[in-house]
Formats: C-alpha cells, sequence, structure tokens
C-alpha cells in the first residue's frame, strides 16, 4: 500500500450523484486487483480522515484507475467538482480482492457496489470466462449507470426497486426470475441485500464471496471502527470480529454473520 499524488484524467457526472473520476495511478495500477479499494484524500485540511472508494476499473498498460462513487458528504462533493489536470492524494490498493475460481459466475451488485462488480467482471473474462458465464445482475432504485461497459464483457439482467429498468424487485428476485445459475456468486452493496444473498447462497448450495460495505476510519486496520462479527477469532483483536479495511474487504459467506 503506498500514497500517490495522482493527476486526475477525466471527471464525469453519470447520474446526479454518481461520478466517475480516472486519475493516472500507475504505481497503484500495477498492484490493484478487483474487489480492493483505495482511501482518497481531500484538500480541505479540516477533513483529515480519507473517503474510501472502490475500484472500479483497471488500466494497466496506461496506469489508470477509475473510481465510480456516490456524492454521500462534503468529502465526496469536494470531489466531484475537481476536473482533469487537478491532483488528488491516494492510498491504496488496500484489502484483499475476489478470487477468480469460478468456471460460471453470477455477480451481483447494488447501489454503489456495482461500480467494483466491472472490474471483477473484466479479470474474469481476462481468465477466459465467455460472456455467457460471467453473469452480471444489477440492481438499481430507478436509473442505470455502466450498463454497456457491462454488457462489453458479460451477460446482464437488471432489477429496480422502482422497475422502470429491469423487472421490479431486487437483485435476488432477477436470479430467480430469469434462472440463473452457476458456481459461484460474487457480490457487493448495501448489507441487507448481502445478508439475503447469503440466505440464498446456502439454500441454493453455492457458495459467495461478499464485498462487504462499512464506514471506515483509519483504512488500515489500527482503529477498528469497521469491524464485522466473524465465526473465527481474529488474530489482532483476539475475538471473533474481522476488519473489513484489510482482513476483507471481500469475505466468504460462510465467513462473516451480517
Amino acid at each position: 500500500m503506498i500514497k500517490v499524488s495522482a493527476q486526475i484524467i477525466e471527471q464525469k457526472c453519470l447520474l446526479d450523484d454518481i461520478y466517475s473520476m480516472i486519475v493516472k495511478a500507475p504505481e497503484i495500477v500495477e498492484k490493484a486487483r478487483s474487489g480492493q479499494f483505495v482511501s482518497v484524500y481531500c484538500h480541505d485540511s479540516s477533513r483529515l480522515l480519507p473517503r474510501p472508494i472502490s475500484i472500479c476499473h483497471l488500466d494497466k498498460s496506461n496506469g489508470l484507475l477509475r473510481l465510480v462513487y456516490r456524492t454521500a458528504g462534503a468529502g465526496t462533493r469536494e470531489f466531484s467538482q475537481l476536473t482533469a489536470g487537478d491532483s488528488i492524494d491516494i492510498t491504496g490498493p488496500t484489502g484483499n480482492g475476489y478470487e477468480l475460481n469460478a468456471k460460471k459466475a453470477i455477480l451481483m451488485g447494488g447501489g454503489i457496489g456495482i461500480p467494483p462488480m466491472l472490474e471483477l467482471a473484466e479479470e474474469l473474462a481476462e481468465s477466459g470466462l465467455s460472456k455467457d458465464n460471467i453473469q452480471v445482475v444489477l440492481g438499481f432504485r430507478d436509473q442505470t449507470f455502466l450498463v454497456e461497459d457491462f454488457e462489453k464483457v458479460s451477460t446482464v439482467y437488471i432489477s429496480s426497486d422502482s422497475g422502470n429498468v429491469g423487472i421490479k424487485g431486487n437483485v435476488i428476485d432477477a436470479v430467480k426470475e430469469y434462472d440463473i445459475t452457476g458456481d459461484m456468486i460474487f457480490a457487493c452493496g448495501p448489507t441487507p441485500m448481502l445478508r439475503g444473498i447469503k440466505s440464498y447462497a446456502a439454500e441454493s448450495g453455492i457458495r459467495a464471496q461478499l464485498s462487504l460495505e462499512e464506514r471506515m476510519a483509519c483504512g488500515i486496520g489500527a482503529c477498528l471502527a469497521c469491524v464485522c462479527k466473524s465465526t473465527d477469532i481474529d488474530d489482532h483483536s483476539k475475538v471473533n470480529n474481522k476488519r473489513v479495511c484489510v482482513d476483507g474487504p471481500v469475505f466468504y459467506s460462510e465467513e462473516v454473520e451480517l
């Protein structure tokens, strides 16, 4: 994990509160993989703690890192006002990533848990899986983003809360509606969604890798602000906890309690 001052190459607004930022950070990109995240620092010195943002896409040949994030507070609003040519401090890559151990994969992303699924889909495609064997199920509120990017490497299914796009319901409703099957589930999204996927995976006899969304402070495993309940004892805390920032954010579903 290293800290760099990265130049912003491109910044776009995808939806009202969803932004896509591409930065030049070859030192981080070289070591990064799907499921990991970076910590992004504000220029405003009154906001000391970095904001964790999942990796959406890695262009390793050009050293480019794409981050797709939601403006949820003052820090991310500051990021959204930056433009090409500006610089921003980034630390990473942080945490573990997904294990690419599927022959027929089901990728499930909800809300701001959708962006990290893109790099995973691309890595699975690079590993030799066909589009038919990379099945991506995306859950939106009522408007889509990144769908065209996913369609380049995978088969895409959509659900939405409103029913304006795809089927009305959640990602599990879509999996059942389209009779999607596979040998590994990869997921990222809010805790209620992951809790449902954990149950669905157990009922269906499919293993699942879950990327947990959690508020973080230090982002390096020291403060224990982002712990989750685990089924075994953590070497660091000596209790049934795991630190999402460094032990995760990706866990097998049977490793954590949600």
